[in-house]
């Protein structure tokens, strides 16, 4: 009979919660062109999301924008992101499933020419 509980014990524990994370922030990665990891109320994730929006991307690939702030699993997936990426702020960008960083590193992108190039790719 312990063994039992012990069953129900571990199918949610933070174990089972980080695989869900995992698996949610690594399948939204993987099946969307553009990801970004943002929380409502910051202004640098409003300045990303407003550089991307003003930018035309090719036919077919597409901006997901996940509000961290707005979700009840919001502070897993940002913990999950921090030990992914070493990234421990928002917004939190991946292009073409390659991480690009935050909101200076994209705009750094813009300014040099290579971001229009990767969202070409």
């Amino acid at each position: 009979m312990g063994s039992s509980t012990s069953n129900l014990a571990t199918s949610s524990s933070p174990n089972a919660m980080s695989s869900k994370i995992s698996q949610l922030v690594d399948s939204t990665i993987d099946e969307n062109f553009v990801t970004v990891f943002s929380k409502s109320w910051c202004p640098y994730c409003r300045r990303a999301k407003n550089l991307l929006n003003s930018l035309e991307l090719p036919e077919g690939k597409n901006i997901q924008v996940l509000e961290l702030d707005l979700r009840d699993d919001g502070s897993q997936i940002q913990s999950y992101l921090a030990r992914k990426t070493g990234q421990t702020t928002v917004p939190n960008i991946f292009i073409n499933r390659e991480h690009i960083g935050g909101s200076d590193d994209l705009v750094d992108l813009h300014k040099s020419g290579k971001l229009v190039k990767l969202l070409n790719q």
